[in-house]
């Protein structure tokens, strides 16, 4: 379970574009590879996007923008591995917003978060239908 959640400002970008970095960052995700093997269960990747309409961004000037990104994963996994994990992800937001950069105020920020086992409650069929095909 990779679950990446980006919540950004209004004035950032249209859905095209910000369904096009779901899909490169769901990519990015399912690309991971420790010891040759995936890190991350292809049917365990959700990547969503959460428009923020309301939003105040330093001295409050409209041509301000933001995009932050909020991974999740489930513990256990090495540092290498969740830093691997952390510099591929955030190369690729900057390189998708590399002209917005150039243009205007923008803050991109990424974190990763682990949480317990104990504490998640799962039902998901995608795993077995990835295996069928």
């Amino acid at each position: 379970m990779p679950h990446l959640t980006l919540e950004y400002s209004a004035n950032l970008a249209d859905s095209e574009l910000i369904g096009r970095l779901c899909h490169t960052l769901a990519q990015c995700l399912a690309e991971q590879r420790e010891q040759e093997r995936p890190v991350y269960p292809l049917g365990g990747i959700r990547v969503r996007a959460l428009r923020c309409e309301h939003y105040c961004i330093a001295d409050g000037r409209a041509d301000a923008a933001f995009l932050h990104a909020n991974l999740k994963i489930a513990a256990g996994r090495s540092d290498a591995t969740k830093k691997a994990t952390g510099e591929a992800l955030f190369a690729r937001i900057k390189e998708h917003f590399a002209d917005e950069f150039e243009r205007s105020g923008l803050a991109l920020s990424l974190e990763i978060n682990e949480f317990s086992e104990a504490g998640t409650w799962k039902h998901n069929n995608l795993h077995a239908r990835l295996k069928a095909q």
